[in-house]
């Protein structure tokens, strides 16, 4: 099984041009990127990277701080690791663990094919900047990160796979009281292994939010792939600066929930220089960032009606939706803050544990009544009709009322009317006597 970061790429550094490449090998994917390194290769400005960031003002998200930017929220993010020494992350990530085996017990050693993808992801969610308009700020910079590293794509000799790890992370990040998980990865198949079905059932059942990108058709993921395609799960598709479906930079599938950002990213790298790229690895953290507030402002709320309020204020922008390509719309923070959104009893995104029940039979375990559940008895079929002779010699039930009965009726009024007749030939006959005398 191919895994993959949800495929990104990258356009190239800000501060050093180097080339790179996303991973794209390996269990689980999180994306295939190729830097292009930007023009001038010269060291930026101050706020030049804080001015590449044009979905904070974009989107609207500079508004919402005025509303919250996070705080009290915890984030899991589940990657190669984040690095919280770089300078927009310092204080920022709160918890770790390493369930690759090739890690630190912190989760802060970046690892896997691809080791700057976590860093990269964390930047886009909580980063705090450099200082007074410069550096990477995320959309919830008031937010707290807790990481858990995946070694993807590389081969770490240790006893359990990427699948394994994963559910291993989603288990570790609800029990280190995660609010939202992010997952910037793809399976690049729509199915997924058991062990997720209990590991995502868990986070569901202790009201977390999982927001998982849809991958990108750039990197061969023309159709969204697993944790996409769970039941529940919060799907992020990618646009471009026009808002537009990006075409590289995305892909499509019912499953899609919100469209993001997905072209023309800013992130930190584990060694603190700044990257573009693109991707819905980057798309992802975006909205995780927005759920992220929502949940701060609205701590009351479950992970449902998170979920419901993100999809019913996304911008439709003139798209017909939900769609394959924008779901219910583009992000809209600043109404997601405000609106009066009716409050749901289900995740409007569906059910996993249904889907379990549904799909998986044969693993449905038996009632927790206490054996008071009605045992179904299925009714006998009648006895098949005997196939010896006797048969042809007894009369049936069939043959008594549609053949024996009415004979004999028609028989016993032949009778009577052959006597009624002869009666009456012999009294014509002596009335005719008695005259001729």
């Amino acid at each position: 099984m191919t895994f993959v970061p949800a495929a990104d790429r990258r356009r190239g550094r800000i501060r050093v041009p180097v080339a790179l490449s996303m991973l794209g090998r390996g269990a689980v994917a999180l994306g295939a990127a190729v830097a292009i390194a930007l023009a001038g290769a010269t060291p930026a400005r101050a706020d030049t990277v804080r001015d590449l960031e044009y979905w904070l003002t974009d989107y609207g998200f500079t508004t919402a701080w005025n509303t919250t930017k996070g705080e009290g929220v915890t984030v899991a993010v589940i990657d190669t690791g984040v690095n919280g020494d770089v300078a927009e992350l310092r204080g920022v990530v709160t918890g770790g663990t390493d369930v690759s085996g090739i890690g630190t017990p912190d989760g802060q050693t970046p690892v896997g094919d691809d080791p700057s993808h976590g860093t990269m992801v964390a930047s886009l969610i909580a980063g705090r900047g450099t200082g007074e308009g410069s550096g990477v700020i995320g959309v919830a910079p008031e937010a707290d990160i807790i990481t858990a590293s995946v070694a993807f794509g590389q081969d770490t000799g240790a006893v359990q796979s990427n699948d394994d790890q994963i559910a291993e992370a989603v288990r570790w990040a609800v029990d280190s009281g995660a609010d939202v998980i992010n997952m910037s990865l793809t399976r690049n198949t729509p199915d997924w292994p058991e062990s997720w079905d209990e590991a995502f059932t868990y986070a569901f059942d202790n009201d977390v939010v999982i927001v998982a990108a849809a991958g990108n058709r750039g990197s061969g993921t023309t159709q969204v792939g697993a944790p996409a395609t769970i039941p529940g799960v919060l799907t992020v598709a990618g646009v471009d600066r026009e808002k537009n479906a990006s075409f590289d930079a995305s892909s499509q599938g019912i499953t899609i929930a919100v469209a993001a950002p997905s072209e023309a990213l800013v992130g930190v790298l584990p060694d603190g220089s700044h990257v573009q790229w693109d991707g819905t690895s980057g798309a992802a953290p975006i909205v995780t960032g927005l759920v992220a507030l929502v949940r701060s402002e609205f701590p009351e709320l479950d992970a449902a009606n998170v979920i419901e309020r993100l999809i019913r204020t996304a911008d439709p922008h003139g798209h017909e939706v939900p769609s394959p390509l924008y779901g219910w719309g583009l992000i809209d923070p600043v109404t997601a803050l405000t609106a009066d959104v009716p409050k749901v009893e289900q995740n409007p995104l569906g059910s996993l544990a249904d889907w379990i029940t549904l799909h998986r039979r044969a693993n449905v375990p038996p009632p927790t009544d206490g054996g008071q559940s009605q045992e179904i008895v299925p009714i006998a079929d009648p006895p098949l009709p005997r196939a010896d002779s006797a048969q042809t010699l007894l009369p049936t039930a069939w043959t008594l009322a549609y053949i024996t009965v009415p004979l004999s009726l028609v028989a016993g009024f032949g009778t009577l009317a052959a006597l009624l007749g002869i009666g009456a030939t012999r009294h014509t006959r002596r009335t005719v006597r008695t005259r001729e005398q």
